[in-house]
């Protein structure tokens, strides 16, 4: 099975001068092997190489592979795997990129990484303007029914990871492999490494409790009381801003027209696989909210601009900006609330779109987003 982001590959690589390409995202949703799948049909000269099998790679190492690629002829891809193993690895790219404008000879160039701490300097200062990224979520509904015939009810549960569906004859099984070879291994190399964090113990506490808010809005106060920190708020900023990087989480903001109160607002908690919640959550009782997060983060993938909103007794789940116009989208997923904020949210946004998505159109949401919102917007 391929994801779509090879084909997105193959598209890019057939361009006559194309940038950088990185594919980022999280670990062990398919990253690797979707490129390998995109190599394979590749009908031109490749090299392929990846910095994690190689003990403590560096700037001569990645000199080596850049010359490699190069005498295999003009224009051939050099695809360099966990990019992010190799210490000052952009500063390298881009002296050699650079320098194929006064050379006769060019290489096409491939990254990936699943470490968006380590990257992201990189790809926002180094090599800014010579790069796209190609970001590759957690395994969605679509994905995952496709693969292993999940249900959405046991995707709620236990969707997002590919490998662990090997595993849910064994629930006990399955949550020791993804505690132990997902998660603990984010913190560790992903995060810790890269970040410094006083009281890890503590970091990791912040996580398993995060995740037992899915697509809720919690303050920061509130979030540092149940961890009984001394702390201040800022910790548990910093904390969240860490576990977005490494693509576990994402927060998003109340709408409001003035961005300053939008910033200052409590986050809603959308975490980005949904096993998050069942791992450190045995209880049924939030899997309304689950489906929710569900909707949120592929909504992240279609647009940065994501927000909830509230006034009062009434709520809007997500408010979107997408193609210069403005969505308010209700997910109908059981939970119980006071009021529906649609009509509320339209009085003062009279140009909004409303759009509700329950389980019935769920599938067809998530199967093409884009086409779903063009459709109704």
């Amino acid at each position: 099975m391929k994801r779509l982001f090879v084909q997105t590959l193959s598209s890019r690589f057939k361009e006559n001068n194309p940038l950088i390409q990185a594919v980022i995202g999280p670990r062990q949703v398919g990253k690797t092997t979707g490129i390998l799948q995109f190599l394979e049909s590749y009908n031109r000269p490749h090299h392929y190489i990846s910095a994690d099998a190689i003990l403590n790679p560096g700037r001569e190492w990645l000199l080596e592979q850049w010359q490699r690629a190069l005498l295999k002829g003009n224009n051939t891809l050099l695809a360099i795997d966990e990019i992010q193993k190799i210490p000052n690895w952009a500063e390298t790219i881009k002296q050699l990129w650079d320098k194929q404008k006064t050379q006769t000879t060019s290489i096409h160039l491939l990254l990936s990484g699943s470490s968006s701490l380590s990257l992201e300097h990189g790809m926002t200062e180094s090599l800014a303007g010579r790069l796209e990224v190609i970001y590759v979520p957690h395994w969605d509904y679509h994905e995952s029914r496709q693969l292993a015939n999940l249900s959405l009810e046991s995707y709620l549960r236990y969707g997002g990871y590919p490998k662990s569906y090997d595993f849910l004859d064994d629930i006990d099984r399955w949550q020791n492999y993804l505690t132990s070879s997902i998660i603990d291994r984010v913190i560790d190399k992903d995060i810790l490494q890269y970040a410094p964090v006083k009281k890890p113990a503590l970091f990791r506490q912040a996580f398993e409790l995060v995740c037992c808010y899915p697509s809720q809005e919690i303050s920061y106060r509130k979030l540092l009381g149940q961890l009984q920190d001394k702390g201040n708020t800022d910790l548990i900023k910093y904390y969240l801003s860490l576990f977005e990087g490494a693509f576990l989480i994402k927060t998003l903001h109340k709408y409001h027209n003035q961005p300053f109160k939008t910033k200052a607002s409590s986050p809603k908690i959308i975490p980005l696989a949904p096993c998050f919640h069942t791992i450190f959550n045995a209880k049924d009782d939030k899997m309304a909210f689950v489906f929710e997060s569900t909707v949120g983060a592929k909504l992240l993938q279609m647009a940065s601009k994501l927000f909830y909103w509230r006034n009062d007794t009434h709520e809007v789940d997500f408010v979107m900006i997408w193609r210069n116009k403005l969505f308010a989208i209700e997910v109908k997923s059981g939970k119980s609330r006071q009021k529906s904020g649609l009509e509320a949210f339209q009085k003062e946004h009279p140009e909004s779109i409303a759009i509700i998505i329950s389980q019935d159109n769920y599938p067809e949401f998530i199967e093409n987003p884009t086409m779903f919102f063009e459709r109704l917007g």
